[in-house]
């Protein structure tokens, strides 16, 4: 299985830059069979959504606010993600929500500049202390509209954010200037890697314009003490039971084993 555990330099990382990349957070095994699930869960997931881009290209993600008895669930539960977002915020964390997305070969639409604590700070969060992190479930390059990141951005504070078309942006002003100032980074990403970054990082995606598909799994978390203080779509704080690592591979072959039984 993948091991990983919160190194200084890590954590340097994340409040420096706004992010970090562990290389094979996830084992080969468990890579292989989180693709198998997916490919045969989204295509007929009633829950899945759907959101455009600006050149009308179609994103599709299946979003959870609920933890469940699947692979998905146990991998934003085990200690090698969870136990991590603890060590970062230095105090107990919970599941706000996890989804799969997905790009389409050749159509993936693209998501705009945004944070996303530009929208959870809508949500009733008083505080940015909240984090996700992304999961490559096939290679994420910048052909097939990989993460790209603006270095040190989180430090900038949360900015207003404006609907473009069907997606909700950052100022494209602010953005603007930012860019002038701060780097934009891709994060290219083998199969089991994955990117931790803060909730105010600038973020955005481009077009998949490859003949690969780009899948990836992204855990998102809040902090104990930063629990909302209104209702919302996204639960408030309830203990986060986390899984130890091998459980990502037992979940993860019982439910291969029974879909393809099925």
């Amino acid at each position: 299985m993948g091991a990983y555990s919160l190194t200084p330099a890590d954590s340097e990382s994340f409040w420096r830059d706004g992010y970090f990349v562990v290389h094979g957070l996830l084992c080969e095994e468990e890579v292989e069979v989180l693709r198998g699930i997916t490919e045969v869960l989204l295509p007929n997931d009633p829950e899945r959504l759907e959101r455009h881009d600006a050149e009308g290209n179609l994103t599709l993600l299946s979003l959870r606010n609920e933890l469940r008895d699947d692979v998905f669930s146990a991998v934003v539960r085990s200690e090698r993600m969870a136990k991590t977002m603890s060590g970062l915020f230095g105090e107990e964390v919970y599941h706000y929500h996890h989804k799969v997305m997905v790009k389409e070969p050749l159509v993936g639409g693209a998501w705009e500049w945004h944070q996303d604590y530009g929208y959870w700070y809508q949500n009733g969060c008083l505080r940015p202390d909240m984090a996700s992190c992304m999961v490559a479930i096939t290679h994420s390059t910048r052909a097939n509209g990989c993460l790209e990141v603006v270095k040190g951005s989180h430090l900038l504070g949360r900015l207003d954010h404006v609907d473009v078309d069907d997606q909700v942006c950052a100022d494209p002003e602010r953005v603007k200037e930012t860019l002038k100032r701060l780097p934009v980074e891709d994060v290219e990403l083998a199969p089991g890697d994955a990117a931790f970054f803060h909730a105010n990082t600038l973020h955005r995606s481009l077009k998949n314009t490859s003949p690969d598909a780009r899948l990836t799994l992204i855990g998102c978390y809040n902090t104990k003490t930063n629990d909302p203080y209104k209702e919302h779509h996204h639960p408030g704080y309830s203990p986060l039971e986390v899984l130890p690592d091998g459980e990502v591979l037992v979940r993860g072959r019982q439910q291969l084993s029974e879909m393809r039984g099925a």
